[in-house]
């Protein structure tokens, strides 16, 4: 008997707090937080790359061209040659055959070619992400391709030859809710 008077105060305070909050959003006299966002600002961050390459930036790289900024930006991470990486972080290198459903999943698992160039843009190097130039983020989406044998070592990875690269899984994806799209 003597809990239920505290949680019957809590679960009070609780709803009486929360329904002041309703009240304070729908009053008229705003906070005044943050500042409105211009379309220059909104446009610094809308970086996604789709699947057909649309949103590639110009600029270009090759394998040669990215395994020096590999070994000086990522190898600490995800290991020499993109293999044996620090516990918590990836490998670079992976299996071209997903035949069981705790395959280790690398970059070979994307079934798109731009969503590394993508992941790579967006979140790298950790935790410093977005200070690669686009060049240097085509030169490593080159050699990390290069080293999964998906691309020659003297290939060039820009904004037209990287929506053509195959990769092992393109098309083995299975749209769950396909009357959305």
């Amino acid at each position: 008997m003597s809990t239920r008077k505290p949680l019957f105060a809590l679960a009070a305070a609780l709803a009486l707090g929360t329904g002041a909050a309703v009240a304070q959003n729908a009053g008229v006299q705003s906070p005044n937080l943050g500042k409105p966002l211009s379309e220059a600002d909104i446009k610094a961050w809308d970086i996604a790359v789709l699947p057909d390459g649309t949103n590639l930036p110009p600029g270009s790289g090759t394998p040669a061209q990215g395994a020096p900024i590999y070994s000086q930006k990522c190898a600490l991470c995800h290991g020499e040659n993109g293999a044996n990486p620090k516990p918590g972080y990836g490998p670079m290198v992976g299996a071209h055959k997903f035949d069981k459903i705790d395959a280790a999943k690398t970059v070979t698992y994307y079934e798109f070619a731009t969503t590394l160039f993508d992941v790579i843009r967006r979140s790298m190097p950790y935790p410093i992400p977005r200070t690669l130039t686009d060049n240097e983020v085509y030169a490593l989406t080159a050699y990390i391709l290069s080293i999964n044998k998906l691309i020659g070592e003297n290939d060039v990875i820009n904004a037209q030859t990287l929506p053509k690269v195959k990769m092992p899984m393109a098309g083995n994806f299975i749209v769950r809710f396909p009357d959305r799209i």
